[in-house]
């Protein structure tokens, strides 16, 4: 489902070899959190989505977990904005700036975290709407049309 509906949007779309649902369970483990239904099955398909110019439109799981943990724990982090640990980031355009779901309270949007600004904004209903958005739009700022 999850590689027909991004081939759908971008025929160049890359994907790699699926995780293992041991792999997830260790990912949630390491976070201490549930990773969103739509998260564990695009990576069950694909681990990671590759867009246009070679963006991690979706990263690989490894990636997810290093990079929260980073986000949540880092203390520079806490100096320099507000705190993350509401979001589970899994994406970014290639310029710094990072795409989550909202973790408290749980809901299936996406919001862009701006670096530059701290901004943390609504862009996509879900998942598959993230994707269809980021894919058929290709521009790193597709966000900020």
């Amino acid at each position: 489902m999850w590689r027909q509906a991004a081939t759908e949007s971008f025929p160049g779309v890359g994907f790699r070899e699926p995780v293992q649902t041991s792999d997830l369970v260790a990912a949630e483990a390491r976070l201490r959190r549930t990773l969103p239904a739509e998260l564990q099955g695009l990576l069950l398909e694909s681990n990671g989505v590759i867009g246009h110019t070679c963006v991690e439109t979706v990263w690989p799981i490894d990636q997810i977990v290093d990079r929260n943990l980073l986000f949540w724990s880092d203390e520079t982090f806490a100096q320099l904005y507000m705190p993350f640990d509401s979001l589970l980031f899994f994406g970014d355009n290639g310029g710094g700036d990072q795409f989550a779901f909202v973790q408290k309270p749980h809901r299936p949007d996406i919001f862009v975290w701006e670096h530059e600004s701290d901004s943390r904004r609504w862009v996509a209903n879900n998942l598959q709407d993230y994707l269809g958005r980021v894919l058929r739009t290709g521009g790193d700022d597709w966000y900020r049309l």
